[in-house]
């Protein structure tokens, strides 16, 4: 099982690039299913998510092959119109192929999700929204299935508590769907705007996309296109607070500055400045000195909760006492185990972390829990004076693009070991 071994203590310099939102992909990736014709994605990020959605919907009856420098998606027939256990397992967005399949088909048989690490993730708002559109919901064997032979019919649908995923499955489901849908309470996530931007060009009609009230005319079919994937704002968050700590200035290349406000108002202020370079270029130098600042994780535009554990990293270092509410899920704190062997002074309340710092980090064995969990202790470690060694880097694997090697690139001490 590979594992990062990691030096800290050295200053990050030049420019890293970002690469493509794997959780824009996954859905615009699942989205290729509602037509028969080629959608050609630029940007498709190399990472281990993305290979099993990749699998899941060959399984299902799709061609996936370079296309001029992307990746082209043909899905001809849905000869399967199931996703298995043995994928759904290990993936818990392969649930964003159930709107899909039964609007392209009016079938789907979509293995129901287990636990994840970080909390309980549901996929009830998908059905009950699927319900509202005209479809036969049951279980059994561990298996969800929706029956729509007539296929889909518009409609209101109005969901309890923001959900990304819920919202991506339901869009998905309603542009071809007869008559209009109108999704309220919608997510407003850069991801559901980019996907709605593929399904246009589609040939959906969509409008509202990014904002709480989504409006979907159905038409009666989708076409091929082209469209290049979103930069991935989590990663460049990642890249952003590391060089908030050891930035000798590090420029973050490729990022939509818009897409990362909230967590740049944060660090500004914690005493982080930045250089907006260009349109798509933010230089960050670590500060002489980090204070210490209270956040809560919300919805976008919001505090992401994708970023609340490199965050917490980033305030070890902070002068004062801060506090981290996580209000999105009911699980993600597991990294802070991890950071008290590194010497960080974490106590842990509820849905909240109250963190004291500013402390001395020291390289230590480590365990990654999840996928940003991961990322938080790469961070910790480049901070940490000495080696850190941290295991279970196929969690890092399932969302960052060559991690290592793009921290190597501009100055790290990082190397993949077995």
């Amino acid at each position: 099982m590979d594992k990062f071994v990691i030096e800290g203590g050295h200053a990050l310099r030049g420019v890293i690039s970002v690469s493509g939102a794997k959780n824009a992909a996954l859905p615009v990736l699942a989205a290729t299913l509602l037509t028969a014709d080629e959608v050609v994605l630029e940007r498709i990020p190399k990472v281990r998510d993305i290979r099993t959605m990749a699998k899941l919907l060959e399984s299902v009856g799709a061609k996936v092959e370079p296309n001029n420098g992307g990746d082209g998606v043909r899905v001809a027939q849905i000869t399967t119109p199931e996703a298995p256990y043995e994928l759904v397992k290990t993936m818990r967005a392969s649930s964003l192929v159930l709107g899909p399949l039964v609007a392209r088909c009016g079938e789907a048989r979509v293995s129901m999700p287990g636990g994840c690490a970080i909390g309980a993730r549901p996929i009830n708002l998908h059905l009950a929204g699927l319900e509202k559109l005209g479809a036969k919901i049951s279980q059994e064997h561990g298996y969800v299935r929706a029956h729509a032979p007539k296929g889909l019919t518009g409609a209101v649908i109005h969901f309890d508590r923001v959900t990304v995923t819920g919202t991506e499955d339901l869009l998905m489901a309603a542009v071809l769907a007869k008559g209009e849908t109108v999704i309220e309470n919608a997510a407003r996530e850069p991801e559901v705007s980019d996907l709605a931007d593929l399904l246009t060009k589609m040939g959906a009609q969509i409008e509202g996309a990014g904002s709480s009230t989504i409006r979907v005319q159905g038409v009666t079919e989708l076409h091929g296109a082209t469209h290049a994937i979103i930069p991935d704002r989590i990663e460049a968050g990642t890249f952003l607070i590391a060089g908030a700590l050891a930035g000798d200035p590090l420029t973050i290349a490729g990022v939509n500055a818009e897409h990362v406000a909230a967590l740049t108002d944060k660090m500004r202020q914690a005493g982080v400045e930045f250089s907006f370079l260009e349109d798509d270029r933010i230089e960050v130098q670590a500060p002489e000195k980090l204070r210490a600042v209270d956040l809560a994780t919300k919805e976008y535009p919001g505090f992401a909760t994708d970023m609340q554990a490199q965050f917490l990293a980033m305030m070890t270092q902070a002068e004062g006492e801060s506090e981290i509410t996580e209000t999105i899920f009911e699980n993600r704190f597991m990294h802070v185990s991890e950071l008290l062997r590194m010497g960080a002074d974490i106590a842990l309340e509820g849905h909240r972390a109250t963190v004291r710092g500013r402390t001395e980090l020291s390289g230590a064995r480590v365990m990654a829990s999840d996928l940003r969990a991961s990322a938080c202790l790469v961070i910790a470690a480049l901070a940490a004076q000495g080696e850190t060694v941290i295991d279970r880097v196929y969690h890092i694997d399932r969302g960052y693009e060559r991690i290592e090697e793009k921290l190597s690139s501009v100055g790290a001490k990082i190397r993949r070991a077995q």
